[in-house]
């Protein structure tokens, strides 16, 4: 066994648990290619690069990030710290400036002396499998991880594929779905119903609960005006190398609606095999609606990936009908992003089953976001550490708080799994029912920081 836990990846995550793990006096070797490789992403030499916006989104106690935030702030996250030190205006948000900041990261890393840091791609002349075998690993590579790596990575993992995130659609939260306009059911199921009686159709409604889909239907007029809106929204600029990866195998909602005014109508908004009870007609295009968790707390819109930008998906989404009061939990994003099959492989600790000398951490896990992969690195470093000093006990987060939802999300068997970013709609919902969002929001945060605290004061988490 090595006297040090190796790390392969210097980003966010790799950061964060380099700086947790060194900090605890044990010795630790960071594995960075660069400078001698980058990916398509990168440009500067230093760690905890941060390539896209410079924001760590919101600090606001009722925003899903802000909680995250400031669950990592009280467990001493130095990133944290560093994006905190490193802040420029931007209101409610954190912003940073991005070159300080990674500089400040590298600077700190460096200078902890009992972190080595190695400048070398793992699979070129050193491989996983010779540093799995030596000792403890956490493999943070991000969702740009070099073609070398990522075929021993599914050697080790015994997977067929890397998953390919290239696109995903908006996730919304149930609750806030109109089911006075909503109706369950399956294509052709629901409709072989249509000749009986209609004369209470939310009974009706009810007797199909069993149903995988919640439908929302759409008249020609409400059809028509979601359309010309959507060919009209606004788009964000991919990066070249995205571009060439994303449209080969996935059509974005608002370019396919751009060939035509009806070729939604026969793409993923077709009508066929479905009733609204509310008329007893077929309509005249129904969007799907599928469930995203375990819990059912949470649904994406089935055919809608999209690269429109944020705020544009929010006007232009809730034209459907049944969703004018939608609560979006994650936007419809497009960009590169290659991630292991975290639900089957992984534990809430960013464990690997078959290995449990070998973490995984930051966005190859399926976290999506700078704060949630710096999040999965904090949780992978605590837990190597552990590992490290025969400690058999697991440090793991409660559901109650945003870093153990996290957690639990991307290691809870889904087919249909998406990376996830931080988002109240995966948090267990409150006892007392609250229509407020913000106050809502609010008690769900009291009830996390109370938690982590809780954990904190017992010494459970130190």
């Amino acid at each position: 066994m090595n006297d040090y836990i190796t790390i392969i990846g210097g980003g966010l995550a790799g950061s964060e648990a380099a700086y947790q793990i060194a900090k605890s006096g044990i010795n630790v070797k960071l594995y960075e290619m660069k400078p001698k490789k980058f990916s398509p992403a990168h440009s500067n030499n230093n760690l905890a690069e941060i390539v896209c916006s410079n924001s760590f989104k919101s600090n606001l106690h009722t925003n899903a990030c802000g909680l995250l935030k400031e669950e990592l702030r009280i467990l001493d996250s130095l990133l944290i710290k560093i994006a905190d030190e490193t802040s420029v205006p931007a209101g409610q948000a954190l912003a940073v400036d991005r070159e300080i900041f990674s500089e400040k990261v590298t600077e700190k890393i460096k200078n902890m002396p009992n972190i080595e840091i190695v400048n070398e791609e793992i699979g070129d002349k050193i491989h996983l499998k010779d540093l799995a075998k030596e000792g403890i690993v956490i493999i943070a590579t991000g969702p740009l991880t070099s073609d070398f790596l990522s075929k021993e990575i599914l050697e080790l993992t015994g997977d067929i594929d890397l998953h390919f995130y290239d696109a995903a659609a908006p996730i919304i939260s149930k609750d806030s779905i109109d089911m006075n306009i909503a109706f369950w059911g399956d294509r052709y199921d629901q409709e072989r119903g249509k000749d009986e009686e209609i004369t209470d159709w939310q009974n009706r409604i009810c007797k199909m609960n069993d149903a995988n889909y919640i439908n929302l239907p759409m008249n020609k007029e409400e059809y028509e005006k979601f359309w010309n809106e959507l060919v009209k929204a606004e788009v964000v600029e991919l990066h070249e190398f995205e571009k060439r990866e994303i449209f080969e195998g996935c059509m974005p909602i608002e370019v396919m609606a751009k060939r035509g005014i009806d070729t939604l109508r026969f793409g993923p908004l077709k009508p066929v095999g479905f009733t609204d009870p509310r008329t007893g007609y077929r309509p005249y295009a129904v969007v799907q609606l599928r469930q995203d968790n375990t819990e059912g707390t949470i649904y994406n819109l089935v055919g809608f990936q999209t690269n429109l930008k944020f705020g544009e998906q929010k006007r232009v989404f809730k034209l459907i009908p049944g969703l004018e009061n939608a609560e979006f939990q994650k936007y419809g994003v497009m960009h590169r992003n290659t991630y292991i099959n975290s639900t089957k492989l992984l534990d809430n600790t960013y464990n690997l089953k078959k290995y449990s000398n070998i973490f995984f951490a930051g966005q190859i896990t399926g976290v999506e976001g700078y704060v949630e992969s710096i999040s999965s690195g904090l949780v992978a470093g605590l837990n190597a550490i552990n590992k490290f000093k025969g400690n058999n006990e697991k440090v793991t987060f409660g559901q109650l708080t945003m870093i153990g939802a996290l957690a639990k999300y991307i290691s809870t068997e889904n087919e249909k799994f998406q990376p996830m970013n931080a988002n109240f709609g995966i948090l267990p919902p409150l006892e007392e029912k609250i229509r407020d969002k913000k106050l809502r929001y609010e008690k769900l945060s009291d009830r996390a920081i109370t938690e982590i605290m809780k954990s904190y004061s017992s010494g459970a988490l130190k």
